[in-house]
Parts: C-alpha cells; structure tokens; sequence
C-alpha cells in the first residue's frame, strides 16, 4: 500500500527562525543520538508544520542510503516553533516498523498504532525526511563525514550555511526508537500494514 508524501504529518515547508543545534555521531556498533545544545539564533531552510503532538516510530532495523543531518524548526498547531534534528535518507528499509501518537478528546486518551513491514518483508520508503527530538539504537556509518557544512551534505535537501551537519553514503540502525513531530516520503510502502485505535496505553516503545 503507497502513501504518497503523507500530507497529514506534514503540511508545508518554508523559511524560518529557529536555534542551531550540534549534532554529533555517535561511533559505530554504539547508541546514535543527536545531542541538542548551543543554541543560537540562526536561519533554518526547513520549518515543518506539524500537529500538536508527537509520535513514536519504532522498528527492528533500518538500512539505507544517502543519508543526512542537520537543525530544523517544527511548528505545531498553536503557532509554537520546536528546535528538531532534521534526518534525510534517500532510500530506506524498514523492518517490524511501528508508529504510535497519543491524543487527549474530549471522549478521553485515544491512541494509533500502526504496524508494517513484517514477517521478513520490510516497508520501504523513498526521500524520507523525520523532523526528530530523540534517536536511539545501534548504528553503524558507510562513509561518515562529520562537521560538514549544512549547505554541503550528500542529500538533495539541505540546512543552512555555516550549520553543523554529518553526512553518510549508508547508515544502519538496530532496535530503532524515535521521537518526532514529521516525517514525509515521496513514497512510503507499507507491506502488511495494520492500524489499531487503543486507549493510548500502548506505544512503540
């Protein structure tokens, strides 16, 4: 089933203002986290309109390439800008993914949970870009380069000039577990998909 850019979860791009951010890989086989601090004001070519409230993005492992990271500005539904690491993957595989949001309604805590990519047949997804706060796995790096220019990754999106950012031709990651506001694909394959309503006491993780 092809979902494509999931408009949903992303409504529009466009210049903004948000703080700049140090991103820094983690060594391969260990935890990759994107460690957020130094804040500054600075420019950011990406600012994602977003829900008001973030989600869970689970799997088992993820594999892809052309891979990039670097600082954007997530803007929910009250007007309020999130300071998030912006990922890009050209390619990616993902296997056992999960995805999770909990919503207060008036009717009480509701929650989605969405599950794809089982029984040795990963969802795949094409130019995925995630407007994260946490990463946490085991990962491993083909051809890192770390502390490049924003404006100069390996991806056809890019941050700003002057930025800290890193940059890969593969990245793999094991026991994936992800917090974001957004994410897009220009087309994202959810083989064996299901969706469940819950009462919000389930997640990915």
């Amino acid at each position: 089933m092809k979902f494509p850019k999931p408009s949903t979860l992303l409504s529009r791009a466009a210049a903004s203002h948000a703080g700049r951010i140090t991103l820094v890989a983690v060594p391969v086989g260990i935890v990759a986290a994107a460690l957020l601090g130094g804040v500054a004001q600075g420019a950011v070519p990406v600012s994602f309109a977003v829900s008001g409230s973030q989600f869970q993005i689970g799997a088992s492992q993820l594999e892809g390439t052309g891979f990039s990271q670097y600082a954007g500005v997530a803007t929910d539904s009250e007007g309020v800008e999130h300071t998030v690491a912006i990922a890009n993957i050209k390619s990616a595989t993902l296997s056992d993914l999960c995805q999770s949001v909990i919503t207060e309604t008036p009717l009480g805590t509701v929650g989605v949970l969405i599950k794809a990519g089982g029984d040795g047949k990963p969802a795949t997804a094409s130019d995925l870009q995630i407007g994260m706060t946490g990463l946490k796995g085991d990962a491993s790096f083909g051809g890192i380069r770390i502390g490049v220019d924003a404006s100069t990754v390996n991806t056809k999106a890019k941050g700003s000039a002057g930025d800290f950012a890193q940059d890969s031709d593969t990245i793999s990651i094991a026991n994936l577990q992800q917090t974001a506001w957004s994410t897009q694909a220009s087309v994202f394959t959810l083989t064996g998909m299901t969706l469940e309503l819950t009462d919000g006491s389930q997640g990915c993780f």
